[in-house]
């Protein structure tokens, strides 16, 4: 794989994250020892973004995402192809065939739990087999989750020798608007579901990306009304996200070969404060959420909530992406009953400015840092996928941050 000629192939540079991506690689990487380019159908559209990013060097491959020839000649010449052409559903399939077929590396951000557990039915062996890592939900969903688990877990057990038994996630605040392509693949998981019960119930299993997908561990199904936390003392609602967070943690520690007990719990909630206002802020973010549940295609409603998302390719402006932020806690439970706290920040928005640094890094990971990743091969997530590694490129460069509280 060294001998090809490149060692990243952004695909998807013409649309909105993609953009963001290839000019984060452009201005953090220049001049460094990083050879990439970009690959998509139009080479107009790609020759106007570099050009508009200050990037007319940088190489550009054509090929279509529905042509599996065209893929196969193209991710011969990359050591990773990292991907931001959504939804994964529609636009992925082939093209992590292609790169499991000729030995390449890949990186998403794919947040498509049904999807992903197609991907890894049709391509964990052979990938293993290969020694190839194809590495989902690369952005906000779910760095964050998989990232700060695996540095809380870690940190526990370096200073008590055992680990938390129970992680509860917790949104304490965030800023920034949600991705045109995020939306479109929630949309496009809700439409399936209600026409395919079997689909429906699939994603719904807490331990659907498992390998055993019927594990029958202690994990429930995600929070679906309004409780009050003692631990983080405050009122939570249902975070949208959870339903792929969860179920990529849960992937990672059975992955590990569960090393946090077969007991272990992972759940994620919103804070919304403490009282009768914090109570009052957590039904409508559940109202919110029921809203958009309940949009059907077609309906007034469901044309209402398009009007007001983004479309796939639209996005903030850069003053919007630099204003924005997140900020998560984790309260992890020992078996003892000891509560340890860690914070995961971001220090753009969640959905873009965020989300495109961490996809870079990963990327950028997977292509560089080879000798020093774990040795895990197959469909896997960020965390087993990279670890360590990643978590210091996270900090140094993508401006995350991973506190013990």
């Amino acid at each position: 794989m060294h001998n090809r000629p490149y060692d990243i192939i952004l695909w998807g540079a013409s649309g909105f994250t993609g953009r963001l991506v290839a000019e984060y690689l452009g201005r953090q990487y220049q001049g460094q020892d990083l050879r990439w380019a970009v690959a998509g159908r139009n080479e107009e559209k790609l020759k106007s973004v570099l050009n508009e990013l200050g990037l007319p060097h940088i190489p550009i491959i054509l090929a279509d995402g529905f042509d599996k020839n065209s893929l196969l000649a193209m991710t011969t010449q990359g050591q990773v192809i990292c991907t931001t052409v959504g939804p994964y559903s529609q636009y992925g399939s082939l093209l992590v065939e292609a790169c499991v077929e000729t030995g390449t590396h890949y990186c998403d951000l794919c947040g498509e739990a049904g999807w992903v557990r197609q991907m890894i039915d049709r391509h964990h062996i052979e990938a293993a087999q290969k020694q190839l890592k194809i590495v989902h939900c690369c952005g906000f969903d779910s760095i964050p989750s998989d990232m700060g688990v695996y540095f809380l877990q870690k940190n526990i057990h370096e200073q008590y020798g055992q680990y938390a038994r129970h992680i509860g996630m917790r949104l304490k605040a965030a800023k920034g608007g949600l991705s045109g392509g995020t939306f479109y693949s929630m949309l496009g998981i809700l439409q399936q579901a209600r026409k395919d019960r079997a689909y429906a119930r699939s994603i719904a299993r807490p331990y659907t990306l498992n390998p055993d997908p019927e594990f029958p561990g202690p994990d429930v199904a995600d929070l679906q009304k309004v409780v009050y936390d003692p631990v983080a003392k405050s009122w939570i609602a249902p975070f949208i996200m959870a339903s792929i967070n969860t179920r990529v943690v849960r992937r990672s520690h059975a992955l590990l070969g569960f090393p946090y007990g077969l007991n272990f719990t992972y759940e994620e909630a919103m804070l919304s404060g403490r009282g009768l206002k914090g109570r009052f802020n957590a039904w409508m973010i559940l109202l919110g959420l029921g809203l958009v549940m309940a949009a059907k295609p077609g309906s007034l409603l469901y044309k209402l909530l398009l009007s007001r998302m983004p479309k796939p390719g639209e996005g903030p402006s850069p003053a919007a992406r630099e204003a924005g932020f997140f900020y998560f806690l984790l309260f992890g439970q020992l078996p003892d009953g000891q509560i340890v706290t860690a914070s995961v920040k971001g220090d753009r928005d969640p959905g873009y400015g965020s989300t495109s640094k961490m996809l870079a890094e990963c990327a950028v990971c997977l292509a560089k840092d080879g000798a020093t990743l774990p040795e895990n091969f197959g469909l896997l997530t960020p965390s087993t996928a990279m670890g360590d590694v990643l978590l210091e490129r996270l900090v140094k460069n993508a401006g995350l941050s991973f506190e013990l509280k």
